[in-house]
């Protein structure tokens, strides 16, 4: 059961699901609720669903983007500067083990938080899994490194547009309603995860991890290590994350700055001889910062492995078996990409959730802190995209709850839930393709985490009922 165990995972809540439409009718929300009756989900119904364009059109190139980071670390390998450059990161932080990881994860967990990176930090990945097995921390502590940093960033979401932007159309709030109770929320989950992690994470070395050869790169050989200059390679990896930065900070949305987009439109309507040069070879399509999306950080890695190539001289076969070498590898964790979107196609054309949360908000009458968190945590597992959690749910819940003076309390409910769930959730993204891509199995993380769950959620709740008497 432990080989592609996050796979077996992700499939099983699929058929979960499926088995839910036989089960629960599906309702709609327009003006009124109105109940549609049961439309069961069939094999052949739920093939069709990898066929549609939701799915290999509209996500199918998150798929790529996992498949060219695979690639991109599989020519990094071939560098040899790689592993220089992890040992040299080692070297420098023997003894300083604790202040790296928790720089790192308050570094992951603030970047989730100000610019919605979560699904675009997984370019670092790979990265930070090898230097976290290197200092010393075992495959279970580096997935809460990564996906549970990205997973606090989401609990004490601040300025993420791309991430809140369904829940300021529906409730009318803005980005800095509440922020303070949003940054403590954000400090106070990067705490308990480092304690978390200092604690528990620490049991095995890499000299007992069987399997360190598939997150670590070959030991190079003493001739080659002084031909090997790492600062080509930092200064790649840092431009690359530089513009990953800038180009998905919400620049005119969350700060009505119009700077890049008047850049954008300049060079992209620049002519040379009435010919307008830039934009037919950019492409007309190019974004600007702010509206950067995995399509665009593609692009830029497969132009940084051009870069890699002639930078430390790799053959073009070597590039090739590298670059196949990290597909192969990407490869699982992109089909479980691939599979969580289609339950999220699924439970989007067959909307049973909403006879779930109807039956809950009935509860209690107007706004409850309990019952609002209880609807917003099953709408987090149902879907593993922030917009369709949020979107399946607010249309309905306005009209239940229409008293407007607590939007602002639930807005910070739904996105601090929303993150804390994605640190368990079947359907969470960076958690289940991390635990694919590390081979640590569903059973044994949720053995590992469930003390910061329960943490999590206790804090979440006192600071919802301390707003709320406020």
């Amino acid at each position: 059961m432990k080989k592609h165990n996050a796979l077996k995972v992700v499939i099983i809540t699929l058929l979960f699901f499926v088995l839910l439409t036989w089960i629960l009718p599906c309702a709609t929300y327009q003006t009124e609720y109105t109940e549609i009756g049961r439309y069961q989900v069939g094999i052949f119904d739920l093939l069709s669903y990898q066929y549609q364009s939701t799915i290999f059109g509209y996500f199918g190139y998150m798929a790529v983007f996992v498949l060219v980071v695979g690639g991109f670390y599989g020519v990094l390998y071939k560098t040899g500067a790689y592993r220089k450059l992890l040992d040299s990161l080692t070297k420098k932080f023997k003894g300083k083990e604790a202040i790296c990881i928790v720089v790192i994860m308050a570094l992951l967990a603030i970047l989730t938080s100000f610019a919605g990176l979560q699904f675009a930090l997984l370019l670092l990945f790979p990265f930070i899994i090898s230097l976290v097995l290197m200092l010393g921390y075992n495959k279970v502590a580096a997935v809460a490194v990564t996906a549970g940093s990205v997973a606090v960033g989401l609990m004490g979401t601040t300025f993420a547009y791309s991430t809140v932007q369904v829940l300021q159309q529906y409730l009318s709030v803005e980005l800095t309603d509440l922020i303070i109770a949003k940054v403590i929320l954000l400090v106070l989950g990067i705490a308990l995860l480092a304690f978390s992690v200092l604690k528990f994470g620490k049991k095995e070395s890499t000299k007992k991890c069987e399997d360190k050869d598939d997150f670590i790169p070959e030991v190079l050989k003493a001739k080659d290590k002084d031909k090997k200059k790492v600062w080509p390679l930092v200064v790649i990896f840092d431009l690359i994350l530089l513009v990953v930065i800038l180009g998905f900070i919400s620049w005119s949305p969350a700060f009505s700055i119009s700077l890049f987009d008047d850049i954008t439109e300049a060079v992209t309507n620049f002519e040379l001889f009435g010919f307008p040069i830039f934009s037919k070879i950019l492409g007309a399509s190019i974004a600007p910062f702010g509206y950067f999306s995995l399509a665009e950080i593609t692009t830029i890695l497969l132009v940084a492995i051009i870069l890699l190539k002639f930078v430390y001289k790799i053959k073009w076969d070597d590039v090739l078996d590298g670059f196949g070498k990290g597909i192969k590898k990407a490869f699982i964790p992109a089909v479980i990409l691939l599979l969580i979107y289609t339950c999220l196609v699924l439970t989007t054309y067959n909307p049973y959730q909403l006879v779930i949360y109807k039956v809950i908000l009935g509860l209690t009458k107007g706004f409850n802190v309990f019952t609002t968190g209880l609807v917003v945590i099953i709408s987090s597992i149902f879907n593993g995209d922030p917009l369709y959690a949020f979107n399946s749910v607010l249309p309905y819940f306005v009209s239940v709850v229409t008293d407007t003076s607590n939007y602002q309390l639930i807005a910070v409910i739904f996105q601090t839930l929303y993150g804390i769930v994605t640190l368990v959730a079947p359907t969470s993204i960076p958690l289940m393709l991390t635990l694919a891509y590390t081979k640590v199995s569903y059973k044994d993380w949720l053995k590992y985490i469930w003390k910061l769950l329960v943490a999590l959620l206790v804090v979440a709740f006192i600071t919802f009922t301390i707003i709320l008497l406020i």
